[in-house]
């Protein structure tokens, strides 16, 4: 094998190595815009979706875990009783969640809503305590009275909050798909 046929397979490896990159950028770009513009056009919908993925989830799960507790020779008597009671309430949500989706979306955006309020308002109360340490206090309490603020704002809504959060998930995958397969398109153009 000369030296020459080996950089020729270096050259073929690397513009394959590039193609693959170039998919992988393409793909993941295509995909965001889609699940964007999906939550874009239908946001009720979408979520309906997400909230029956999640369902389908609990419900193998709490099979799995039903199983464990059933058929598990090496666990004691109360880890078997712990992993049936985990399944039949997996089930149970399953089951709850798959008869009405509109339902299970709902409650999902209230959950995340509050979540993300209650992750607000504690972060908003850690960087009040961090003044002492900042080094512009003024921009620390800034930052911390309208991160609690917003956290006080959407407790007061928790679904409307969701709901605005999820738009801009959906605006945010559209724009970055779109940076993404712009980036696969122009990912390694100057070599060839």
């Amino acid at each position: 094998m000369s030296a020459n046929s080996f950089e020729q397979d270096l050259q073929q490896l690397d513009k394959t190595l590039v193609n693959g990159i170039r998919a992988a950028l393409g793909m993941s770009g295509l995909v965001s815009v889609i699940v964007g513009v999906l939550i874009l056009a239908w946001p009720a919908k979408t979520a309906m979706v997400v909230a029956g993925i999640i369902a389908v989830y609990a419900l193998i799960a709490g099979v799995v875990n039903i199983a464990v507790g059933i058929f598990s020779r090496k666990l004691g008597t109360w880890p078997r009783i712990g992993y049936l009671a985990l399944g039949v309430v997996f089930l149970i949500a399953a089951v709850l969640s798959l008869t009405n989706l509109g339902t299970a979306a709902a409650a999902l955006g209230f959950l995340l809503g509050v979540v993300v309020g209650v992750s607000w308002i504690v972060e908003g109360v850690v960087g009040l305590t961090m003044i002492g340490d900042a080094p512009s206090k003024v921009w620390t309490i800034v930052y911390a009275v309208i991160t609690i603020v917003a956290g006080i704002v959407l407790l007061t809504s928790p679904v409307w909050g969701a709901a605005l959060l999820f738009l801009l998930l959906g605006v945010s995958l559209v724009v970055l798909g779109l940076v993404q397969i712009v980036r696969a398109f122009r990912f390694a153009s100057t070599s060839a």
